[in-house]
């Protein structure tokens, strides 16, 4: 049989009725030659979700605001405790078994005790040991108080120096007819401590940029995107998808955020080029601290939890002794949060072998439902719900072997505000403890902005035969009252 040539199309005659890869077609084999056959292969036009929605960001919208700001740094005050307290004191023996000494802060005013205050005096590794005693004496610059106890003879009955106790003030007592506590300049007189905090915006940017002939390129797959995006020019899903990863980065950054120490400010400014005009920069002036970070510093840290109603009670005890907001949030990965189901179904269980309905009128023939989205403990309340930004494998999330990637497994916000004047307004508002702070002014809004330079697309700033599109935004993160805040790490 006598060979064709040259061989138009991709059939390959046989002598013998065979299926050889010859005979068939290939669509995307990529020769170059695929659309040279008569029928049409089925196509799905439209991308398949398989990540469901991609987008991380909603947490701080759920629980915080954003407000203006004008200026390089946001600094904020917050009360310190009322009433007067140390930990940490020593007790003498022998001669000065009722002496106590308060460890002073250096740079001030550390000892506030003064005479006729009447204290408690505990030892917090000794419950048994509590002495109530009236001040007899106090030396402010070396921090040794005298008393004098109401029911023993000494504070310290023992042979040696005692250490680690706690003493404060619940009181004064005077005799009839004595005069009032020291006067004059450097009288007996509290002066409040004004402890402040502090933070600086960060500017955050991105950029897609596409040529003129891409924008005019059709393709065959449908662009669709979490932001409505749809359509079949590809170069609008890129743009849709640049924009959506720009609005995490303007909440993770807000999380994840770090100030700079003083060792890497000079690294850092000499090994970014975009750095490399900062002059005498110091500490905290590269970066800028996140959530994370600000619980880290002041906040507080629950190592470990296990998923026992024990662990749990130790974080009631510890909100106690801080703020003690009634209303607080519970964002917590998928390990943390089944947790706390388990923790509450064991202190649920009803129905047959104890098992918890909670639809459908308790029916056990209808549907269970094994988790919880609030619960009440003593006196506070809270609302537990899923983050996605821990359960994601692309952030903290776990990985493909279903391991958790980082050490975060949740954290507590409060729902409480607090009243400052705001100073565009002119006004006392009330804002949530935790806010975002934005740049912007009557000239500029960089809150979040987003502009075109090119020659294509409605831009005509250049003569670049492209389109790109900017992003920019300038921002800080006030984590207010962090001594309230919980984080929760594995």
């Amino acid at each position: 049989m006598g060979v064709l040539s040259p061989q138009f199309g991709s059939l390959v005659p046989s002598l013998q009725p065979q299926a050889l890869v010859s005979n068939y077609l290939n669509f995307n084999s990529g020769t170059g030659v695929d659309f040279a056959q008569q029928y049409l292969p089925e196509i799905y036009e439209a991308e398949v979700e398989r990540y469901g929605n991609r987008t991380l960001s909603g947490f701080l919208r759920m629980v915080g605001a954003e407000m203006p700001m004008m200026s390089d740094q946001v600094i904020w005050s917050e009360q310190n405790r009322l009433h007067i307290s140390y930990e940490n004191v020593t007790c003498g023996n022998g001669a000065t078994d009722n002496t106590l000494t308060i460890p002073l802060v250096a740079g001030s005013v550390s000892n506030t005790i003064f005479p006729n205050m009447t204290v408690v005096i505990m030892d917090p590794s000794n419950p048994s040991f509590t002495v109530k005693a009236i001040v007899v004496s106090s030396n402010a610059a070396t921090g040794a108080v005298v008393v004098e106890p109401y029911t023993r003879t000494s504070v310290n009955a023992g042979g040696a120096n005692i250490s680690g106790l706690k003493m404060f003030v619940y009181g004064s007592e005077f005799a009839k007819g004595s005069t009032g506590p020291a006067t004059g300049a450097q009288g007996q007189s509290i002066q409040p401590q004004l402890t402040t905090f502090s933070n600086k915006p960060i500017i955050i940017r991105d950029r897609y940029a596409v040529s003129g002939s891409d924008t005019a390129q059709i393709g065959w797959v449908e662009v669709a995107s979490e932001d409505g995006t749809s359509g079949y020019l590809w170069y609008l899903k890129a743009e849709g998808e640049t924009r959506l990863r720009f609005e995490d980065y303007l909440e993770m950054a807000m999380i994840e955020g770090e100030l700079a120490s003083t060792g890497q400010v000079a690294n850092i400014i000499a090994a970014v080029p975009s750095f490399g005009t900062l002059a005498n920069a110091g500490a905290g002036s590269i970066g800028t601290e996140g959530l994370f970070a600000a619980i880290n510093n002041g906040g507080n840290v629950l190592s470990g939890y296990a998923g026992s109603l024990q662990d749990f009670d130790s974080v009631l005890e510890n909100l106690d002794s801080q703020g003690a907001i009634e209303e607080n949030m519970l964002f917590l990965d998928r390990k943390t949060e089944l947790l706390f189901d388990n923790m509450l179904a064991q202190q649920n269980s009803y129905g047959a072998g104890g098992t918890s309905y909670g639809v459908f009128e308790n029916s056990e023939d209808m549907a269970l439902n094994l988790g919880f989205s609030g619960f009440r403990r003593g006196s506070y309340d809270f609302y537990k719900t899923s983050w996605k930004y821990l359960n994601d494998a692309s952030t903290r999330g776990g990985s493909t072997n279903f391991v958790n990637g980082d050490n975060i497994d949740g954290v507590l916000v409060p729902a409480g505000t607090s009243t400052v004047y705001d100073q565009l307004l002119g006004t006392n508002i009330r804002r949530p403890f935790l806010h975002v702070r934005y740049r912007a002014s009557q000239a500029d809004d960089r809150r979040m902005k987003s502009w075109l330079t090119g020659s294509v697309g409605g831009a005509s700033t250049s003569n670049l035969d492209a389109m790109e599109v900017n992003f920019l935004s300038e921002r800080c993160l006030c984590v207010q009252a962090r001594n309230n805040f919980v984080l929760f790490t594995a």
